[in-house]
């Protein structure tokens, strides 16, 4: 579908339909290698590519990256005590509205997707879609084989201390593997809150650090460096498809 490139921009996050025809105006703007001076100039939008001060964006409708979440960073658009991680984010994504699909805690490391399709967090966060995320946590005790196998019969999760104390839940991992003497590899298809560390307390163990590798079929790249985000291409990179 074709569209006007000022609409373009104001579809993808670069400021009020002014600010994207005044980009437009000083030359700013290049498409196919050319810049382009007129904002009222038509282009296809599937599988468009264009920048914008020399930087690289693709059109998408709908807009999913994933990031590489450090410590420190809280999964809100209000933090209380620690900076957001939207923060990490250039101002198009962040003016687009992206939300995190699913929270990382602010101390948890790793694959952390954002999106602006309400549809989509849905999909990938509600237990019904069997979506796994694997997490690696590495543990103050050794583990034992007792402990994965708990694990995967399932566990009563207790509150939190300081927390409205609701009857206690019973969860389930669909994998637990021993990595090494204190590094459990978990995988889950549901999101409670603090849930691996909850898990672990309720075998008998701790969780020192926690590091999420991998979301659905989604794995985090290895070049992918701490606060670093990258644009996924397809939901169905997510699903596996």
């Amino acid at each position: 579908m074709k569209q006007r490139l000022s609409h373009i921009l104001f579809s993808q996050g670069f400021g009020t339909r002014r600010l994207c025809a005044g980009l437009v105006w000083n030359g700013e703007v290049a498409v196919a290698g050319q810049v382009v001076d007129d904002p009222d100039a038509e282009f296809e939008t599937e599988g468009l590519h264009f920048t914008v001060g020399g930087q690289d964006w693709p059109f998408f409708d709908k807009a999913l990256v994933m990031l590489n979440k450090p410590a420190g960073y809280e999964c809100s658009q209000k933090p209380r005590h620690h900076p957001s991680v939207m923060s990490l984010l250039p101002a198009p994504l962040r003016e687009r509205g992206l939300q995190p699909i699913g929270r990382l805690d602010e101390d948890t490391t790793g694959l952390l997707l954002l999106t602006d399709d309400g549809s989509l967090i849905h999909k990938l966060t509600s237990p019904k879609h069997h979506v796994p995320k694997v997490y690696e946590a590495r543990c103050k005790h050794p583990l034992t084989a007792a402990m994965t196998e708990q694990l995967l019969a399932g566990v009563e999760l207790k509150e939190p201390e300081g927390k409205f104390q609701r009857p206690p839940e019973t969860t389930r991992a669909e994998a637990a593997e021993i990595v090494d003497d204190t590094l459990l590899r978990l995988t889950l298809l549901e999101g409670k809150y603090h849930q691996v560390k909850r898990m672990v307390a309720a075998v008998g163990n701790r969780v020192e650090a926690l590091h999420r590798p991998q979301f659905g079929a989604l794995v985090l790249p290895a070049d992918l460096e701490p606060g670093q985000w990258r644009w996924v291409g397809s939901p169905a990179e997510v699903w596996g498809q």
